[in-house]
């Protein structure tokens, strides 16, 4: 009987592998510059025709390789990055899988020119997975990789490749993706006879964000640099009066090696609830350095996800980091773009390190108790100016402070209300004369339905009959509080659900926004030199003071840079 089960040719095998390695041309652009990173290459030039179906070559001034490892190198199962099983809980390098450069070769027309220094370089050629030349070659310290005619001898997959104006847009992408996490390297990007990416080396990652898109752009970010439980977060986040609805740019990377992971995407948009408007999408470029027996990177063919051991405590990490950039004075909108440029922590990363390390050659900013003092008030209570009856002008030790007095009452209010939640609610100040009030019968069943939140908020209110409500009680925020108007401007806005309520998380959370906004102090409203320093006070023993609960700026800075350069000082 002729057996059914057969052991597949090496060439099958290769071709196999190339399916889970090799999606696309770049995919396969990730795998070969990853290995130059590897290599310690300073300098990567990728050049791709057709999109990359036709070609793709990438050069770097790396380390390079002698005859026997260029000729092993495109065996399967060869790799210099593991020695044995344990090593794949302690992996510090992109390339560990052994199977990048056959499976690419088994699909392709391959040449692999390398050379260790000043000696005869050497070159390898292989075609469809087969080895077809061994020579020398005379070349610099480095390697290229040349991949032709992709998927040659697999038609069927060449047919699932999309335009050329797609796959190479694809192969930019991944490009841009590693020069965010590799902003001491330098890269160039070729397309035909066109240049897509030109980036020199640069010294942190606020630099490399500038070559991409502009100095403008990196100055709308701010610096995250935060620790706990053997977790580093670091990178930029965008301010949030820079956020806007629309496209995002996003890089998460773990120990050096970007990744995909849309919960912690999802975890850094949490920390920015209540300063951003509904729909608002900020750009996030985070990395964590965590030992790496804490993440499994070993979990997908193409290195794009991980694997975490907690990854609850992954989630809280980036919250937390985030958040706690959001709490600084950095943090607010300022006249002037930004004062500085936020300059990071750079990765260094060791071939015998157990955990990534950050080493800081670049303060990111003054620590909080410093930061604090910088916008402190100039003497023990400098006088406050009203500006029109609603702004609130504040002298600080690098500038002035412009203060939207209904902004900055919300985010009082909505702290004070939200932490009452929390204590068991707000009390209530009994009304000599009750408010009888008729409401629309589908705002009475609202009111009906949130009786017992409203009561912890502040206000006692009872059905009177029909549509028909009485308010026995009401919160005394300020002394020009208009409880019937508040009342009915906040049950209108939970009734109809706009953006402001369904951008909230919970019950709570809308019933503090809705009352934040309606009962604060309003524009056009006069202030006593006593009442703008509490409501100042009031303002900066908030955990966010710099934005309201709609998500706009509560103050703009002016910094005396922006005066002294405004006056051509």
């Amino acid at each position: 009987m002729t057996p059914n089960i057969a052991v597949l040719p090496d060439v099958v095998a290769n071709q196999i592998a190339a399916g889970e390695v090799v999606e696309r041309p770049a995919s396969l652009v990730k795998e070969l510059v990853e290995n130059a990173l590897d290599a310690n290459a300073k300098r990567i030039e990728i050049q791709v025709e057709g999109g990359g179906k036709r070609l793709v070559r990438v050069s770097d001034d790396g380390t390079g390789m002698g005859r026997e490892d260029a000729v092993l190198c495109v065996d399967r199962h060869a790799t210099s990055k593991i020695k044995n099983a344990d090593d794949l809980r302690h992996i510090d390098s992109f390339g560990f899988r052994g199977e990048a450069l056959p499976s690419i070769a088994a699909v392709s027309r391959l040449t692999l020119e390398t050379a260790e220094g000043e000696e005869v370089g050497t070159r390898v050629r292989v075609e469809g997975g087969r080895v077809v030349g061994v020579e020398d070659h005379p070349r610099r310290r480095g390697t290229t990789v040349e991949v032709r005619t992709l998927f040659f001898n697999a038609p069927a997959r060449a047919r699932f490749l999309r335009s050329v104006s797609v796959e190479a847009r694809a192969v930019n992408e991944v490009v841009t993706g590693l020069a965010l996490a590799n902003p001491e390297v330098g890269f160039t990007v070729l397309s035909d006879t066109r240049t897509l990416l030109e980036l020199s080396p640069a010294s942190d990652l606020g630099e490399r964000i500038s070559g991409l898109w502009g100095e403008g752009a990196a100055r709308t970010l701010l610096a995250v640099d935060s620790f706990a439980h053997g977790i580093h977060l670091g990178g930029l986040v965008q301010r949030p009066d820079a956020a806007t609805p629309g496209l995002r740019r996003a890089l998460l990377v773990v120990n050096g090696r970007p990744f995909r992971e849309p919960s912690l995407l999802k975890a850094a948009d949490r920390a920015y609830q209540t300063t951003v408007p509904p729909g608002a999408r900020p750009w996030l470029f985070l990395e964590l350095a965590l030992p790496p027996g804490a993440v499994d990177v070993n979990v997908h063919p193409a290195k794009a996800e991980v694997r975490f051991r907690d990854g609850a405590a992954i989630e809280d990490a980036v919250e937390t980091g985030v958040r706690e950039a959001l709490t600084r004075v950095s943090s607010a909108a300022t006249l002037d773009g930004a004062p500085e440029r936020p300059r990071l922590v750079d990765r260094e990363r060791a071939p015998d390190a157990q955990t990534a390390l950050f080493v800081p050659v670049h303060a990111p900013g003054p620590p909080p108790e410093e930061e604090a003092e910088g916008f402190a008030m100039i003497g023990e209570r400098s006088r406050l100016f009203q500006l029109h009856h609603t702004y609130i002008l504040a002298e600080t030790r690098d500038g002035l402070f412009v203060i939207d007095q209904h902004a900055a009452h919300e985010r009082v209010l909505f702290e004070r209300l939200m932490t009452a939640f929390d204590e068991g609610g707000q009390p209530g100040q009994r009304l000599l004369f009750p408010l009888t009030l008729s409401l629309p019968p589908a705002e009475y069943q609202r009111v009906e339905e949130l009786q017992g939140i409203l009561e912890r908020a502040g206000f006692e209110v009872a059905g009177f009959g029909g549509d028909t409500v009485i308010v026995h009680a009401v919160p005394d925020p300020h002394p020009w509080f208009d409880p019937e108007r508040c009342f009915r401007e906040m049950v209108e806005e939970l009734t109809q659900g706009s953006e402001l309520v369904r951008s909230a998380r919970t019950q709570h959370e809308r019933i503090g926004k809705t009352f934040a906004c309606k009962a604060a102090i309003k524009a056009g409203q006069h202030l006593s030199q006593e009442e703008m320093a509490e409501l100042f006070d009031a303002l900066f023993a908030t955990e966010l003071p710099w934005h309201d609960v709609h998500g706009r700026p509560t103050v703009v800075r002016l910094t005396t840079t922006e005066l002294a350069r405004k006056f051509g000082r």
